[in-house]
């Protein structure tokens, strides 16, 4: 017993740790599966590619014949000359505008014995009745915009989390003829992380701008869907909203109605065209435009400020002048002395810079901070990690140790690396 008792005492006092460490392994490999739930699965929708032929939805045409395929005919040949009058097309005869047209589209149709009723879409070809439009054949588009269209239904708001109909309705929706450069997102992979309805109100031009360079945008649009069944299956209410830029302006708002759950992707096509036309307008107006503080490199100084910069530089000139005068001076009046060497060169490098970003204002404020450094003439985000450690590239006319000092007479905490530095306050 007295060999025994103090084995079982070693023994009883190493689990806990085993434990603690079975618990752990259990939480890691737990992590780890949820965040590949989040990041995998089928959740994105591809967007179509765009054509650059004119296209012409939302046609409803009502006409008869002697027979279902002659009140078709009528029909189609009907949605032509309207499709056409809709652009402002020339009076043509129907011979040559069957020529100009590349497809028909049925957006919705009712067949009967001796009627056509059918809401349509004509594509005209680009090369061919481009000429024949002038200046509406070749349109000025607008920069481009990052799309980020937002379901709003029972309670949730999703964007790419999930797969559905609002989402599919603006991927598959054919803008080749828009005056309007949409940059649709597919939702695949870390997109659906990145891209969620909280983002849309966010305030912070950092955060936007990182996002905007991701996918090549110059700004964004929110088309906002809110959809509501007055019971399961039967009919659907959707009121839509329009907002544009990084401060979630409104620009119009709308409401259609789809009479059963099987109408509802009809009426979300509707609801994207006329999505299209209000962006169209907006920029027409000259309200669609790219917000200028999502471009750090051109904001607008106002005529104040750009004055006391003004006088503020010219006394520094002078004050330089005045003490290269007084050299000049103190050297005519003292012996002569051997020529100073030449200053070696300064170089400019890129160095690592790993910081401390337990908020997003935090975030913000460090990327000012390092774009207001003397001698950094460059400051790019390489990680954000926000709650933790965000990793910039700074290009610095200097030596790491300088930077390093530069930063602590601002009060920063900075750890010295191969290359690197690690800073927080």
């Amino acid at each position: 017993m007295n060999i025994v008792f103090p084995l079982f005492r070693h023994h009883h006092s190493r689990m806990p740790a085993l434990i603690a460490a079975v618990c752990l392994i259990a939480l890691a490999a737990f992590a780890a599966v949820s965040l590949t739930a989040q990041v995998s699965g089928n959740r994105g929708i591809a967007p179509v590619a765009s054509s650059s032929d004119i296209d012409v939805g939302g046609i409803e045409v009502n006409v008869t014949g002697e027979s279902a395929e002659e009140a078709r005919a009528n029909g189609w040949r009907e949605a032509q000359r309207l499709a056409w009058a809709k652009i402002d097309g020339p009076e043509i005869p129907d011979s040559r505008l069957d020529s100009l047209v590349a497809a028909i589209v049925v957006e919705e149709e009712s067949i009967g014995p001796r009627r056509y009723v059918a809401r349509l879409g004509v594509i005209f070809d680009r090369q061919r009745a481009g000429a024949l439009l002038g200046a509406g054949g070749e349109r000025a588009r607008s920069a481009p915009m990052l799309t980020l269209p937002v379901l709003m239904t029972g309670g949730t708001q999703t964007m790419f989390e999930v797969r559905n109909p609002w989402q599919r309705a603006w991927a598959e929706y054919q803008f080749g003829s828009s005056t309007i450069d949409y940059v649709r997102p597919s939702g695949s992979g870390g997109e659906s992380l990145l891209l969620t309805y909280g983002q849309s109100g966010r305030r912070s031009r950092a955060w936007w701008n990182n996002i905007l360079d991701q996918f090549g945008a110059a700004d964004v649009l929110v088309p906002i869907a809110s959809l509501r069944w007055e019971w399961p299956g039967g009919p659907v209410e959707g009121h839509f909203t329009a907002r544009h830029g990084p401060d979630n302006r409104y620009l119009a708002d709308f409401t259609m109605k789809a009479d059963s759950a099987a109408e509802l992707p009809a009426m979300l096509r509707r609801a994207v065209a006329r999505f299209n036309e209000i962006f169209a307008a907006a920029l027409a107006e000259g309200t669609l435009q790219p917000d200028p503080t999502l471009t750090l490199d051109n904001i607008e100084i106002s005529p104040e400020i750009r004055a006391i910069l003004e006088q503020a530089r010219d006394a520094e000139l002078a004050a330089a002048n005045a003490a290269a005068n007084a050299r000049d001076t103190n050297a005519d009046a003292a012996p002569s002395t051997p020529t100073p060497t030449a200053e070696p060169a300064v170089t400019t490098a890129s160095y690592g810079i790993q910081a401390a970003t337990p908020a997003a204002s935090d975030f913000d404020g460090t990327l000012s901070a390092l774009r207001a450094l003397p001698g950094v003439s460059r400051v790019t985000v390489r990680s954000t990690a926000i709650g933790g450690a965000s990793v910039f590239d700074v290009t610095y006319a200097g030596e790491l140790p300088a930077l390093a000092a530069l930063l602590r007479q601002r009060g920063w905490a900075v750890n010295e690396g191969q290359n690197a530095l690690g800073i927080s306050r």
